[in-house]
């Protein structure tokens, strides 16, 4: 598919997701200044019947909501070896940024292939994670990336809710193996 600059007047913007619960939230907030593509692009996630019962719920979400979804590899392998001598950091340490650089990159890596020059992530709105880390690391990446804490306004309550109202399966735990058996 090809991506124009804009679309109905509004910009492209290439959306990693980590979730379906978080992505509602942030879709709600973009929907009326861009066109979202979502990317679905989680390594961390383990074991493997996990990350495909969170993707089956990406894609469901994503059908309802009539937004493209972009469904990156799923290769563990390639988050382990970027956390390799982290395992048993803490939370929110050096292996949640190494974890969060990761895809970030391929996100900004996957965007540029597509033509979008506008991404951001779905990341900030969790309570759980460093919207300030999360903001560095897009703008290293691009001076096109969109740093926003979607936390801010309510939007992980806004991520509840929708998860209620859309009946979305809600993790207990990122994804990270060394975070659930911590």
């Amino acid at each position: 598919m090809a991506y124009s600059t804009k679309k109905d007047n509004r910009i492209w913007l290439f959306l990693h997701s980590c979730c379906a619960p978080c992505s509602s939230a942030v879709l709600e907030r973009l929907a009326a200044e861009y066109k979202v593509v979502l990317f679905f692009y989680n390594p961390n996630i383990m074991p493997a019947e996990e990350y495909e019962k969170r993707l089956a719920e990406q894609r469901r979400l994503a059908s309802i909501l009539g937004v493209e979804l972009i469904e990156g590899e799923y290769d563990n392998a390639v988050f382990l070896k970027a956390v390799a001598g982290l395992e048993n950091g803490p939370e929110k340490g050096r292996r949640c940024e190494a974890c969060i650089r990761l895809r970030l990159e391929k996100t900004a890596e996957a965007a540029k292939e597509r033509g979008i020059d506008t991404f951001t992530t779905t990341l900030s709105v969790s309570p759980h994670k460093n919207a300030e880390l999360i903001n560095k690391i897009l703008a290293e990446l691009s001076e096109y990336a969109l740093c926003e804490d979607f936390k801010k306004k309510d939007g992980y309550k806004r991520s509840i809710e929708l998860s209620r109202e859309h009946r979305l399966y809600r993790q207990n735990y990122c994804g990270c193996i060394f975070k659930k058996n911590a």
